[in-house]
């Protein structure tokens, strides 16, 4: 897309602190604005801002950390038209490329060399009435779910939904406990009683860092 521009709250190497690729090096690639008001939102900062870059600006600043796992996030990364040539173009490139998502806006159009991380968000979030549930039949083998629980009542929603809706078969799934309100042995523990096969996800980034850190 020629002339095509995307607006960035940041750009920085880190250490992947959730789903299948936590502990790996990553670039990421943090786009503006967010249409969702997730109560928990740890990246609220980026709902507003940032600045206008076109793609090659983006991809020689990704390119110049020397890292082959690039995640491109938010915000609601999918809100910019830019965000699909971007993508495209870093899978040209050669890069690993990693979509967050959080689940309320079509998926389908994103390149297929990309796997997509996709949040469904459960009563605690405040936005469970916003999930695009046609994605859920979109997932492929590549793809992962993220479930981010804030209490008991979450967890029971989200083993509700993974069952009615067969989502062990699709594709990895992750529960990870709001950093502060819910103690993740906690959630650990429920996880065990249900004999529930999914994966307790730990944002390591915080864990290393601290919640407040941006950039890191």
């Amino acid at each position: 897309m020629t002339g095509a521009r995307v607006r960035i709250t940041e750009i920085f190497h880190s250490i992947q602190g959730e789903a299948s690729f936590a502990g790996r090096p990553c670039v990421f690639v943090r786009l503006t604005g967010c249409q969702m008001r997730c109560v928990w939102c740890d990246t609220a900062y980026a709902f507003h801002g940032g600045e206008w870059r076109t793609l090659d600006a983006v991809v020689e600043a990704v390119r110049a950390f020397g890292c082959p796992l690039v995640e491109v996030t938010g915000g609601e990364p999918l809100l910019q038209p830019g965000v699909h040539p971007l993508m495209t173009r870093l899978c040209d490139e050669g890069f690993e490329v990693l979509l967050e998502t959080g689940g309320g806006l079509d998926i389908k159009s994103v390149d297929r060399r990309v796997r997509r991380i996709v949040d469904v968000k459960c009563p605690g979030s405040g936005e469970s009435a916003n999930n695009r549930w046609e994605n859920l039949d979109d997932l492929r083998a590549g793809d992962e779910l993220k479930f981010v629980i804030a209490d008991r009542a979450d967890y029971e929603w989200a083993r509700e939904t993974i069952a009615a809706r067969a989502l062990i078969r699709r594709c990895p799934i992750h529960l990870a406990p709001v950093w502060g309100a819910l103690e993740p042995a906690e959630l650990a523990a429920w996880i065990l009683a249900d004999r529930l096969a999914v994966r307790l996800s730990l944002q390591i980034h915080k864990l290393l860092w601290g919640p407040e850190a941006r950039g890191v």
